[in-house]
């Protein structure tokens, strides 16, 4: 009875020792996926750093270019204020320009021509304009070199009687 103990002893350190092995290679195992993940974790941290990095720099560049957008748009404000400005300086101008011109017109027209018809009343059909007349302008003395009048050119006097008539 010695031996059968002795063998069963044998028998249950054999199975010990076959448990002891594979459980030596799964802990073999534990530690290379252990070392592995260990591994994966340290580059999923280099990889969130780098996007928090990335991310801010993102946020610098946009808040850069959102300060450079604002300046711009600033900017753009006060020339459009000008704009106004000069559109309605120029719009007063053209009135105040336009009304002088009217009035030397009908000043024009009440000593050389018939006052023109108002513009509800319909337009008679235009009768053909007479060969422009000779007009004496008066002679404006203008001073010469030596300090006294002079006569105006042909020239000059015809540039005058065109642009009174050009009125």
């Amino acid at each position: 009875m010695e031996w059968l103990l002795e063998i069963a002893l044998i028998g249950l350190l054999l199975a010990t020792m076959f448990h002891a092995v594979r459980l030596e290679r799964a802990l073999g195992v534990l530690k290379r996926d252990r070392a592995a993940l260990e591994e994966l974790v340290a580059g999923f941290n280099d990889s969130t750093r780098a996007a928090e990095q990335g991310i801010e720099r993102l946020k610098q560049a946009a808040d850069g270019a959102g300060r450079q957008i604002a300046r711009q748009v600033e900017a753009a404000n006060r020339l459009k204020d000008d704009l106004v400005f000069l559109n309605e300086r120029g719009t007063t101008v053209a009135d105040r320009l336009d009304h002088l011109v009217r009035a030397g017109r009908s000043l024009d027209l009440a000593t050389a021509r018939p006052a023109t018809p108002s513009a509800s009343a319909p337009m008679p059909e235009p009768e053909p304009e007479p060969a422009p007349r000779e007009m004496s302008l008066p002679e404006v003395p203008a001073l010469d070199p030596t300090g006294g009048p002079r006569l105006r050119s042909q020239a000059e006097r015809d540039l005058m009687r065109a642009l009174r008539i050009a009125r």
